[in-house]
């Protein structure tokens, strides 16, 4: 696997463009991708019971249609909770956007992300549609600008590309996402865009998305929720001439494995980017008895607010840690546990099977005074083995979030 600069645009087929339209101040916000011939489809959607109009049509999409050509998204405004309204402004974003691409409706995907509860400006809208429409392209910066219009309250754009030989064919994987705050475990204020030029069955396809969420966006947490808006949608478009992927292809794991670090690589870029970050959070738990006990565990930890303001004031309050294990649901044994802490600064031990450790509490504090911060919790009851991903949780947070509609 190469990593190679670019977005979506990187494989053959797809262009792209970013345009402001009007919903935000002075930020491009509409962006359309689109590919010139029919894509495979697969998806991944919020598990909150309240979903916005464009997860509906996008699921509705998915499940029902063999392929698709186009993706529109808006920012600035989520069409979530907005009723009937919310569903003919979605279906009018997909039949303006197919308009503009001589497609039909049925043809394109819509996302939104933003403010909940407010109609869409569908004026704007119709008329950032015509014009992203008119300025589609495939270069690198049509990439860049496509992901910096689905931005809401994030500081930087969040682009991956990779390029994979499968049988003396060069094959790309790429993707952008947006993603601040919201974000909690079963995804998040997310959105994420993934597009290849591999030739892959919907089945197969769907299939792949299923077993790579699991370990990239459902291991990452910013704040505890988890929006109305969450989708991840991958189109397969075949423009690289590659022989038909799938589990009995013998190159299957080298495209599989680059898929994974596509969709893992936004998601810790998502983080990275927690509204008020200062610290990128990693929690692995090693000797779990299983792989679900482990991710359960992890998770816990990195979504636990007690252990995120911790890490913020850098204290070595591991008890927060054991805490938030043991409320997990997960099974395991409080006193086999190894606790760990590991920066650029060095590695603490705090905790051996269970019991606490007299430690430097200058060192521990010069570990988690850094921006990167490790936390490795070892169980010895198994070779079960899982890492999550997370933020601390700061002042700034609460100003954000508290202003966020003004």
């Amino acid at each position: 696997m190469k990593i190679i600069d670019g977005g979506v645009t990187a494989p053959k087929g797809f262009s792209a463009s970013g345009v402001y339209c009007g919903i935000k101040k002075r930020k491009k916000d509409l962006a359309i991708i689109a590919s010139d011939r029919p894509c495979t489809v697969a998806g991944s959607f919020t598990t909150n019971v309240v979903k916005a109009a464009p997860v509906v049509w996008d699921q509705h999409i998915v499940a029902n249609e063999a392929t698709v050509r186009a993706l529109v998204v808006n920012s600035g405004n989520a069409n979530a909770c907005t009723a009937a309204q919310g569903d003919a402004d979605c279906q009018a974003m997909a039949t303006l956007t197919a308009d503009a691409l001589a497609l039909s409706a049925n043809e394109v995907l819509v996302c939104s992300t933003g403010v909940i509860g407010v109609p869409l400006p569908m004026i704007p809208i119709a008329e950032g549609i015509e014009a992203a429409a008119k300025v589609l392209d495939a270069s690198r910066q049509a990439s860049l600008d496509a992901a910096t219009a689905i931005l809401t309250t994030d500081t930087f754009t969040k682009e991956v590309a990779v390029c994979v030989e499968i049988e003396g064919t060069q094959v790309h994987i790429a993707g952008m996402a947006k993603g601040s705050g919201m974000i909690h475990p079963n995804m998040a204020t997310m959105l994420s865009f993934i597009t290849t030029d591999a030739t892959i069955e919907k089945p197969v396809l769907q299939a792949l998305l299923g077993t790579s969420i699991i370990d990239s966006y459902h291991m990452i947490s910013v704040d505890g929720d988890t929006s109305t808006n969450d989708t991840v949608l991958v189109l397969a478009n075949g423009a690289s001439g590659s022989a038909s992927l799938s589990p009995a292809h013998p190159q299957w794991e080298v495209f599989k494995n680059a898929f994974d670090y596509v969709h893992t690589a936004l998601a810790k870029l998502i983080v990275r980017d927690g509204e008020g970050a200062g610290k990128f959070l990693e929690v692995t738990v090693q000797g779990a008895k299983d792989k679900q006990a482990a991710r359960t565990l992890a998770r816990s930890i990195i979504s636990s607010s007690l252990v995120k303001t911790a890490f913020f004031g850098s204290d070595a309050n591991w008890g927060r840690i054991l805490c938030a294990m043991g409320y997990s649901g997960a099974s395991f044994n409080p006193r086999s546990v190894d606790l760990y802490f590991m920066s650029e600064k060095g590695r603490v031990q705090v905790v051996e099977a269970g019991v606490p450790l007299a430690f430097d509490e200058r060192l521990a504090r010069a570990i988690l005074s850094e921006r990167e911060i490790v936390t490795l919790a070892v169980l010895k009851e198994g070779e079960g083995q899982a890492t999550a991903w997370g933020c601390d949780l700061s002042y700034e947070y609460v100003r954000i979030n508290g202003e966020y509609r003004s």
